[in-house]
C-alpha cells in the first residue's frame, strides 16, 4: 500500500452513527479480528478480551442497555428524588469505570464543541431535552449496529492494557473500513457491565473500558456530520 492510499483510508474512516440492518458476513468479521491480533502491544502481552454480539444475543443486550438508559434519566436530569427512582428502576451504573462527569478544563472544549455541531447538524435545540435525550439513547442502541463488540482489559495491567487495548482497536477500525465497514466506538457501554455478563462468560480481573460498533453505514443525514480533528498537541523544547 502506498503513503497516499494509506492516508486516504486513514482519513475515510468516521464515527457512524446509523447502520443499515444488513450482517456484517462472518468471513469478513473473522477477517478484521485476525487483522486486529497484529496490534502491537506491551511485552505483547495482549492484555485484553473481547466479547462479541450479532443477531439475537445482540438483540437482548440492545434491550438491557436501553432499559439501563431510560432508568438513569433520573440521575443524569438530577431529579430530586433521582437516587430513590434510580434505586428501584435499576438506572445506577454498574461498570468498572466512571463514565458520566465532565471532562477537565483544557480538554472540555473539544468535547463541547463536537456535541453542540452534532446537534446543530440534527437540528436539536439546546433546550429540547427530550431531544437530547432520544439521540443520546441511540448510543445505547448502538445505533443499530448488527455487530458490536464489548471491550474488556486487565485490571492489572492498567493504565497499559487500556494502551493495548487502544492499539487494538484502531488496527481493528481500519481493517474494517478497508473492507468497506464501518464502525463507531461505544463508550457508553462501559457504564453498565451486568447486561454484558448476562450474555458472557467474563474473567473477573477483566474490565470492560468500551465498546465498537461494526456495520454498514445508511443513507440518514446524521452520517454526513464531521468532526474537526485538531493537530497532535507538540510539546515545546525547554
Amino acid at each position: 500500500m502506498l503513503a497516499d492510499e494509506f492516508s486516504e483510508l486513514i482519513q475515510a474512516r468516521r464515527s457512524v452513527r446509523d447502520f443499515r440492518p444488513d450482517p456484517v458476513p462472518d468471513g469478513v468479521l473473522a477477517a478484521i479480528l485476525d487483522d486486529a491480533r497484529h496490534a502491537p502491544s506491551w511485552s505483547n502481552t495482549r492484555p485484553y478480551c473481547l466479547a462479541v454480539a450479532t443477531g439475537d444475543q445482540l438483540d437482548r443486550l440492545r434491550t438491557s442497555y436501553t432499559a439501563a438508559f431510560d432508568a438513569s434519566l433520573p440521575l443524569q436530569h438530577r431529579e430530586p428524588v433521582a437516587l430513590v427512582k434510580a434505586a428501584l428502576t435499576g438506572g445506577f451504573p454498574d461498570g468498572d469505570f466512571k463514565t458520566w462527569g465532565r471532562y477537565p478544563a483544557d480538554l472540555r472544549p473539544r468535547s463541547v464543541k463536537v456535541g453542540v455541531g452534532l446537534y446543530r447538524h440534527l437540528g436539536i435545540e439546546r433546550g429540547d431535552r427530550d431531544a437530547r435525550d432520544a439521540q443520546a439513547r441511540r448510543n445505547c442502541e448502538f445505533f443499530g449496529a448488527p455487530s458490536v463488540a464489548w471491550v474488556f482489559v486487565h485490571k492489572k495491567l492498567l493504565p497499559f492494557s487500556a494502551h493495548d487495548a487502544g492499539l487494538m482497536l484502531q488496527t481493528l477500525m481500519l481493517s474494517a473500513k478497508a473492507r468497506g465497514v464501518d464502525s463507531c466506538a461505544l463508550g457508553v457501554v462501559a457504564t453498565w457491565r451486568s447486561p454484558i455478563e448476562a450474555e458472557f462468560v467474563i474473567p473477573p480481573h477483566y474490565q470492560l473500558i468500551t465498546g465498537l460498533a461494526l456495520g454498514y453505514a445508511s443513507a440518514d443525514p446524521v452520517n454526513d456530520f464531521r468532526a474537526e480533528h485538531p493537530p497532535i498537541t507538540l510539546a515545546e523544547p525547554r
